[in-house]
């Protein structure tokens, strides 16, 4: 229907439409949510060649990322409280209300909260969660700035998956992600375009950054004497992008003949294989959905064996190839099985778990060790000409002083020699 045909139509007609192609838009959003949520649980988009909800409704269903972010999250949040698909259709609740009180919902307060949030408006909503759920005054003052909440930008990696988060912590950092929620504290890092392969670069950094980017102006003052913060970052790049380059996939202008050949059931993989499956792949995901879209994933990429290791794959060029980890483990789960794969996971985690415990044992070991080292007076007793044994019935006194200085544990220690001097004991010769 074009603009002309609305403009003959009577008032109350128009209303009239108007009221049903909303109430027909509430109820396509309801579905909508319903059938993101279940792709997104079933992780479809898997097979269709994306990394991740958020690249797929962003690459195959044209939504804009921010979009994307909050029909992701209110359709999680709907999913787990089932009543907001039909609160949703019904027109009690708008799609930002969900993501509002998304970081607020609980089994125990979902049904009161959601009743008392029916028919609110963004603002009026604001009001309800900051009278139910308080938070500390912003008093004036003038503060460092925390780091920045990550880019509305960034993908959405699916619940518990290469973020190797809990689904209950991977729900709360995605909800952290999408609009329509408690504004940041900090401003957003943000790149725009402003000519012709121009663009600007807005952000806040630390003390410790710009200070690192002080120096490095002044190390290049003979090369840059503007001291051009653009030019200065462009060098940094090159020499970031090098060094990353280099532990990623062995890149180097002088490469070494590779020393023997792959093995079969070793997941070594040479640094010639590694430089020849980046180039050849182009640094991006090689999955391929049925359709023929490759994966469009340059980040979180590892190389992948085609023909498993548990299998006797070998780490060659042509049965080697790079795969985003999502799509890694989703192949991994199609030949051996989610539940295969889920176990293995969790005991991956666990034995991780108990590695870093057993590291932080030792390391408090060696902690209380060196401590013990540092408040021992044998050593010192022993260095004046005392006899080990003498030595050890001294450092005796200073039990009951743990938390005192070396200097004066030692002060202690001596009046085992000589008690007239003050702290009393049994009196000893002096070893010659």
């Amino acid at each position: 229907m074009d603009a002309y045909t609305l403009s003959h139509l009577s008032d109350h007609t128009l209303l009239c439409d108007l009221a049903a192609l909303v109430a027909r838009d509430r109820a396509t959003t309801a579905a909508l949510l319903a059938h993101i949520a279940e792709v997104d649980a079933r992780r479809l988009y898997l097979p269709a060649a994306y990394p991740s909800m958020h690249a797929y409704c962003v690459h195959e269903l044209r939504l804009s990322e921010d979009a994307a972010y909050k029909r992701i999250q209110a359709a999680r949040t709907a999913r787990q409280f089932p009543t907001i698909f039909a609160a949703l259709a019904e027109g009690r609740l708008h799609l930002s209300a969900v993501c509002l009180l998304s970081p607020y919902l609980t089994p125990e307060n979902a049904d009161q909260l959601l009743t008392a949030a029916a028919h609110q408006t963004k603002s009026e909503l604001e009001q309800l969660l900051a009278q139910r759920f308080p938070r500390s005054e912003l008093l004036a003052m003038v503060q460092a700035i925390p780091a920045a909440q990550p880019m509305p930008d960034e993908p959405l990696a699916p619940v518990g998956e290469s973020t190797g988060e809990t689904p209950e912590r991977a729900g709360a950092f995605t909800a952290q992600l999408a609009p329509g929620q408690v504004e940041a504290a900090a401003p957003r890092p943000k790149v725009a375009p402003i000519g012709l392969q121009r663009f600007a670069l807005q952000l806040t950094i630390g003390q410790s950054t710009y200070d690192k980017l002080r120096y490095a102006q002044e190390l290049l003052s003979h090369q840059i004497p503007s001291g051009d913060v653009a030019e200065v970052l462009d060098r940094a790049l090159d020499a970031l992008i090098q060094k990353l380059e280099q532990r990623k996939f062995a890149a180097t202008a002088r490469p070494r003949p590779t020393q023997g050949r792959a093995t079969a059931g070793k997941r070594h993989i040479p640094a010639e294989v590694k430089r020849t499956v980046w180039k050849r792949d182009g640094g991006q995901c090689t999955f391929v959905s049925d359709t023929g879209h490759r994966c469009p994933a340059r980040t979180f990429l590892e190389f992948d064996h085609i023909d498993e290791v548990a299998r006797g794959g070998q780490a060659t060029a042509a049965r080697m190839r790079l795969r985003c980890r999502a799509h890694n483990q989703y192949a991994a789960e199609c030949t051996f099985g989610t539940g295969f794969m889920s176990r293995k996971r969790d005991e991956a985690r666990r034995a991780a778990a108990e590695r870093r415990a057993r590291a932080a044992a030792v390391a408090q070991a060696r902690a209380a060790i060196e401590r013990a080292k540092e408040k021992d007076v044998v050593p010192w007793l022993r260095q004046l000409g005392f006899r080990a044994d003498q030595a050890r019935h001294a450092a005796k006194l200073c039990e009951r002083i743990p938390d005192a200085s070396l200097e004066e544990r030692v002060r202690v220690a001596l009046s085992f020699f000589y008690p007239r001097q003050g702290h009393g004991g049994a009196a000893n010769s002096m070893a010659t």
